[in-house]
C-alpha cells in the first residue's frame, strides 16, 4: 500500500508496515465499537473516518485504510461501507485527491 511508503527518519519498511497495520487495527476496533464511523463526501466520493484521531492515525490516510479495511472482505466493514455510501447517495472513491481533516464535516481539494 502507498501508505507504508511514507516512511519516518530512520524507519524501515517493515517496522511502517507494521505501524499501519496497527494503525487499521485500531481503526477497525473504534468502527466496531462505534466511536468512529465512515462518512463518504457526496459530491466526491471521498472517504473520511470521523473520530479516528491523528495520534490513532499515525500518518495513515482515510483513503488508504478504507482500502485496507476492504481488502479484509470483512462483514462488518463491507456492511459499514454499504450504509455510508447509501447516506451519501454515492459509491466511495478512493481516486479521489479531495479529503478532510475533521472527519468529514468539511472537504479539501487536494494541497
Amino acid at each position: 500500500m502507498a501508505c507504508e511508503q511514507t516512511l519516518k527518519p530512520r524507519q524501515s519498511i517493515q517496522e511502517r508496515a507494521k505501524e499501519v497495520r496497527e494503525a487499521v487495527i485500531r481503526l477497525a476496533q473504534g468502527l466496531k465499537d462505534k466511536r468512529i464511523r465512515l462518512v463518504i463526501d457526496p459530491v466526491t466520493g471521498a472517504p473520511a473516518f470521523a473520530g479516528w484521531d491523528a495520534t490513532s492515525k499515525d500518518g495513515v490516510s482515510d483513503a488508504c485504510a478504507l482500502r485496507i479495511l476492504k481488502n479484509t472482505g470483512s462483514p462488518m466493514f463491507a456492511a459499514l461501507l454499504a450504509q455510508a455510501q447509501a447516506l451519501a447517495g454515492r459509491g466511495v472513491d478512493t481516486r479521489t485527491a479531495v479529503h478532510s481533516h475533521d472527519g468529514g464535516k468539511t472537504w479539501h481539494g487536494g494541497h
